[in-house]
């Protein structure tokens, strides 16, 4: 979660937001349906905003879940997502959603993350998959797939995958300006072996028009391309938070094999 910031962040995180959307004072005023005087006192902490104010300029400034909690919370107010009332029941329905999309896409892996990538949910094709692949035990993948072992030397363009998914990663952390544990996490990564020499690679003057991780397995070259899907309008950081990566074939050898695999792929666990 984003950490929880004093009230004297208030002015200072306001600020950040309008600039970061590289909004005037007068322009993000309008959006909100305040008047830019009380704007301008807000941000030099003159006023003390009121929860309805804030919920004006998160809207107006289309903040994330988690980083709306984190201007509340700054201001004094409760995170929006403690005190919802209908969060836990809406929860489960989103979790029984997700569990049938990520059943549905048998015989091809999917699994269910958080915004650190930390593996919420899985189909059994997913786990068995990296399970062939020889890959550590830890819920985070990138961790997983960044760190040495045998799931790293089983990635045949693993320079140009770590570049794209820490791309993806940094683009995360530039949404969420407070959250301290994404930065951790990215400078965690950076300190890998060759994650930094990955990440500095030049970007490809004619580059592919899809980027895809190869797994070479026993063989086979299995080349596969992700759609990540989100939930629409939540206003809980945790729902918010959530990604459903999907692994798709980017070739008919790919396709026959998982094809072929099936069985193997969708065999229970013990």
């Amino acid at each position: 979660m984003t950490d929880i910031t004093s009230t004297s962040r208030f002015p200072e995180l306001l600020r950040t937001w309008r600039q970061k959307r590289r909004l005037s004072q007068l322009d993000l005023s309008l959006a909100a349906g305040l008047s830019q005087r009380h704007l301008s006192f807000l941000e030099t902490g003159r006023s003390n905003p009121s929860r309805q104010s804030i919920a004006q300029l998160g809207e107006a400034l289309e903040m994330p879940a988690a980083e709306y909690d984190t201007l509340l919370v700054s201001a004094g107010y409760a995170a929006l997502s403690e005190h919802l009332q209908w969060a836990k029941e809406t929860r489960r329905a989103v979790e029984s959603s997700v569990k049938h999309i990520l059943d549905s896409h048998v015989p091809y892996p999917a699994v269910a993350i958080d915004r650190m990538w930390n593996l919420e949910n899985a189909n059994l094709p997913a786990l068995n998959f990296f399970d062939l692949m020889g890959g550590p035990q830890d819920r985070n993948i990138l961790r997983v797939l960044m760190q040495p072992g045998p799931l790293k030397e089983k990635i045949g363009n693993w320079d140009q995958a770590v570049r794209a998914l820490f791309r993806l990663l940094e683009l995360e952390a530039a949404r969420r300006p407070s959250d301290a544990e994404l930065e951790r996490l990215l400078g965690e990564l950076r300190t890998l072996p060759d994650v930094r020499a990955a990440t500095d690679l030049p970007a490809d003057s004619e580059p592919e028009p899809l980027i895809t991780i190869e797994f070479v397995l026993d063989g086979h070259h299995l080349r596969l391309f992700s759609m990540i899907a989100t939930i629409g309008m939540s206003a809980d950081a945790k729902i918010d938070d959530l990604r459903i990566e999907t692994l798709l074939p980017a070739d008919e050898d790919t396709r026959a094999w998982f094809l072929s695999c099936t069985n193997l792929l969708n065999k229970p666990r013990d």
